[in-house]
C-alpha cells in the first residue's frame, strides 16, 4: 500500500505525493512534467487552465508533452481505414494543442517563460530519450516485475476503450506502442529533460507509477524522479470525464 503525502491545494487543485521522497520533490519544485492525451475529454479547456497554473505556482520550469505517437494505431486496431485514422488524429490533436495554447495564454509574462509545450514525437528525437529509451527496452526484457508494470498499463489503456471480447492481439500490439514511447518518461524524466530532479504530474495513479513507489530491487526508476497525483478540488464540474485509455499521457 502506498504512503502517499497530502500536498494541499491552489488554483482549484488538489495534489498527494506518492511517498515522502516524493514530497521532498515536490517542494524542492525544480522542474514539473505534465502529460496530457490527445483525445482524453479529462483534459478540458478549464482543466488544463487550472493545472497550468497550479504548476507555475510550484515550479521553476515546466515541460508540457502531449502524445501524438501511435495514437491511429488504436484506431487501425479497431479495423478504421488508415487514411481517416490519420485524418481523425490530425484533428485530434489541432484541437489540444488549441486548448494548450489558451491554457498558456492564461500565465503571466514571466510565468509563461518558464514552460515548454512539445509533441512526444519531438521528444523522442532527441538523444537524451533514445539514451533513456535504450534502458527501458533492454529492462522489459529481463526485469519481470517491470515488464508486468508496463503489461498491466497496456492494459488499462486498450480496456478503457473496449470490451475484454472486443480485444484482439493487434490491439495489445498497438498500446504496447503507446505505452513504451511514453515509458521514458515515467522511468528518467530528470534525464530525458536534463534536470537533477523531476516531478511526473498526473490525474491518476498508473501501474508504472506504482510499481516504481514500491520497487526496492530490480529495475528502478532514475534518481530524483517523482511522481504526484494531482487532480480538480471538490466541487470541480467544469472538467470533462477521466478516460482511462490514455495514459501519461494517458
Amino acid at each position: 500500500m502506498l504512503n502517499t503525502v497530502s500536498l494541499g491545494g491552489s488554483h482549484g487543485m488538489q495534489a498527494e505525493a506518492l511517498s515522502e521522497e516524493f514530497e521532498r520533490l515536490w517542494k524542492m519544485g525544480e522542474h514539473a512534467l505534465i502529460g496530457i492525451s490527445a483525445g482524453n475529454s479529462y483534459f478540458s479547456q478549464h482543466r488544463l487552465t487550472s493545472l497550468l497554473q497550479w504548476a507555475a505556482h510550484h515550479f521553476k520550469m515546466t515541460d508540457v508533452v502531449y502524445v501524438d505517437t501511435h495514437i491511429d494505431d488504436m484506431q487501425i486496431a479497431d479495423g478504421r481505414d488508415p487514411r481517416e485514422a490519420a485524418k481523425s488524429v490530425k484533428r485530434t490533436l489541432k484541437d489540444v494543442r488549441r486548448r494548450i495554447h489558451r491554457a498558456t495564454e492564461s500565465l503571466g509574462p514571466e510565468e509563461v517563460t518558464r514552460f515548454r509545450v512539445r509533441p512526444l514525437s519531438e521528444i523522442q528525437e532527441t538523444p537524451e530519450y533514445q539514451a533513456v529509451r535504450a534502458r527501458v527496452d533492454q529492462a522489459v526484457q529481463y526485469d519481470a516485475p517491470f515488464a508486468a508494470a508496463c503489461q498491466d498499463m497496456v492494459r488499462s489503456v486498450v480496456t478503457g476503450r473496449l470490451d475484454d471480447e472486443e480485444m484482439s492481439d493487434a490491439h495489445l500490439r498497438a498500446g504496447m506502442n503507446y505505452v513504451m514511447a511514453e515509458a521514458p518518461l515515467f522511468v528518467d524524466s530528470p534525464g530525458v529533460f536534463g534536470v537533477s530532479t523531476s516531478v511526473l504530474c498526473y490525474h491518476m495513479l498508473t501501474p508504472v507509477t506504482v510499481h516504481f513507489t514500491g520497487a526496492v530491487t530490480g529495475y528502478q526508476a532514475a534518481k530524483g524522479q517523482g511522481y504526484v497525483v494531482v487532480r480538480p478540488g471538490e466541487g470541480d464540474e467544469r472538467g470533462g470525464h477521466d478516460e482511462p485509455g490514455g495514459s501519461v499521457a494517458a
